[in-house]
């Protein structure tokens, strides 16, 4: 989602207006020598690269409207006799929302002899007896619900699922994350879509119960309504292929076998089980007008946490499906959205290297005409930051008609949480790429609304390690370069490196405040516990 992000952040600050200090001996006679090539080719030849994504922005909202006609309304027809369904809900150490979860998904309304509620516990902690009760508590007042749990995590959450499977009476199944709450209408208003043979999933739309918690819950909105609102839109209603998004959608079971099932080699089996599917013939339906309440991540490190994970899921996803799909035999046209789908996150180590040339290539510019770079810029960035900005711009028109214009202003903030991604996306993406397995890294919820809570006595918060320092000294990097601007009367690129500088620090410092908050509650309570001992 941070492609266009990254582009226009890594444009915009070369942008060199005229200035009247400059004399004509700075209008385009200065020679440039090979130090000054070394340094432009690839910097062009990286921002040439990265504006593709930004012009397949414009393309994914002409599509969107291109094909709006083909949005999915009713289904094609209805069961006379209901199918069974099972739900499917994966856990794992998920204390503060498991009541919550289980408190919705009950109220899901369907014929209870044809319904089973699965509860998939991986949990290590005290979640594990916790839920074990809430499911015996409800089972005994008569409703469907079982509880299972693994000894080990093999596989994580696609090991949970395929092990429910081998269990599940349902012909169909729907899976809901923890931190989800399913209407109660959900199930009547998905199921018959499968009348349609041809249909393997329907995918409802995310909608969030703490969006005004904090500027990043609204920008983490921002980000993710652009994403179901017009990409999954223009894709649905165009034919091409995307993504169940691993919850808030129900399957057909016997897709998922014909597909292979669950696989865990990829930490976003939801997009890699798409992939297969839809290459074997299936069809995915897409509801924007069916909403399920989430919880969106309240701290910095752990909406980085989730992104670096979606980040590395989906290049796997590439890494090992973009052969198949470059060999099959479907319209060229759905090839290139499937690789531009899939690719996108290869934009975070590009942009390591544009940052690092950034400063050596302002300096080779100070020396370039006017003219030369209104010729070489102007088009970069209507490939980029126009691009990026009207992608989400209209997102939030489409979504909230009446209060769209806010997102205008919210588009600094937005950018600077882009730009905060780079570090962690870019470990993500080279540990895709150079086969670096890790653990499925949880996203910590803490069960809360659109209030604040204190989290200084929550648990599941991850340690950020070496991030934070990396990103304040990126940070020093591009303040040094705002520096230069000022030195060289660049000042119109002051505001655009001013973004770099804000979102790198934004990320580093709000970590290490957070877990410097965490380190003094601790300290605290071990104060407490050695006094009574005492």
């Amino acid at each position: 989602m941070s492609t266009g992000l990254t582009l226009a952040l890594a444009i915009s600050p070369t942008t060199k207006l005229v200035n009247a200090l400059f004399d004509d001996t700075f209008s385009g006679v200065h020679q440039l020598g090979w130090f000054d090539w070394a340094m432009l080719i690839p910097y062009f030849t990286i921002l040439a690269i990265l504006s593709v994504y930004g012009i397949h922005r414009y393309d994914i909202i002409r599509t969107y409207f291109k094909h709006r006609k083909n949005a999915i309304g009713n289904p094609a027809g209805r069961f006379e006799k209901l199918p069974a369904v099972t739900i499917q809900l994966p856990i794992y150490n998920e204390r503060y929302v498991v009541e919550r979860l289980i408190d919705e998904v009950v109220k899901v309304e369907y014929p209870k002899d044809l319904l089973q509620i699965q509860v998939l516990d991986d949990s290590t902690d005290d979640t594990a007896p916790f839920a074990e009760a809430l499911v015996e508590r409800y089972h005994a007042l008569g409703y469907p619900i079982e509880y299972h749990h693994r000894s080990n995590r093999e596989g994580f959450k696609a090991g949970a699922l395929q092990e429910g499977l081998k269990t599940a009476t349902g012909e169909f199944v729907a899976v809901f994350d923890a931190d989800f709450c399913p209407p109660a209408d959900f199930l009547f208003r998905t199921i018959h879509h499968f009348t349609d043979s041809r249909v393997g999933v329907v995918q409802t739309r995310w909608s969030y119960l703490n969006r005004d918690y904090n500027f990043l819950t609204e920008v983490e909105a921002m980000l993710l309504d652009g994403h179901f609102i017009l990409e999954h839109g223009a894709r649905s209603r165009a034919g091409y292929f995307f993504n169940f998004n691993g919850t808030a959608g129900i399957l057909r079971k016997s897709m998922i076998d014909d597909a292979g099932g669950w696989q865990h080699d990829t930490l976003t089996e939801d997009s890699d089980l798409s992939y297969r599917a839809q290459l074997n013939g299936w069809r995915f339906v897409y509801l924007p007008g069916l909403d399920c309440p989430s919880e969106l991540p309240v701290e910095m490190h752990g909406f980085q946490v989730q992104q670096s994970r979606w980040a590395k899921g989906l290049t796997q996803v590439a890494k090992k499906l973009l052969p198949a799909i470059i060999r099959a035999d479907i319209p060229k046209r759905l090839k290139l959205e499937a690789f531009l789908h899939l690719t996108p996150n290869i934009s975070y180590p590009l942009m390591i290297v544009v940052s690092a040339l950034m400063l050596p290539v302002m300096i080779v510019r100070f020396y370039m005409g006017p003219f030369q770079m209104v010729f070489l810029d102007l088009p970069l960035i209507a490939a980029s930051f126009w691009s990026i900005s009207l992608f989400y711009v209209v997102a939030q028109r489409e979504l909230y008609p009446r209060t769209w214009k806010r997102s205008i202003l919210m588009l600094p903030m937005l950018i600077a949480a882009g730009v905060g991604l780079t570090i962690i996306n870019t470990r993500a993406v080279l540990e895709a790429l150079f086969g670096v397995e890790t653990a499925f890294a949880r996203t910590a919820k803490y069960g809360v609304g659109d209030r604040p809570v204190n989290l200084e006595i929550k648990k599941y918060r991850r340690r950020s390690g070496w991030l934070p320092y990396a990103e304040i000294a990126v940070g020093m990097y591009f303040l040094g370069m705002i520096m230069f601007a000022i030195q060289t009367y660049n000042y119109f690129a002051i505001p655009f490196l001013a973004l770099f500088v804000f979102g790198y620090w934004w990320a580093g410092f709000t970590t290490l405040y957070q877990e410097h908050q965490s380190r003094l509650r601790w300290l605290k309570q071990r104060k407490l516990e050695l006094a009574r001992q005492a």
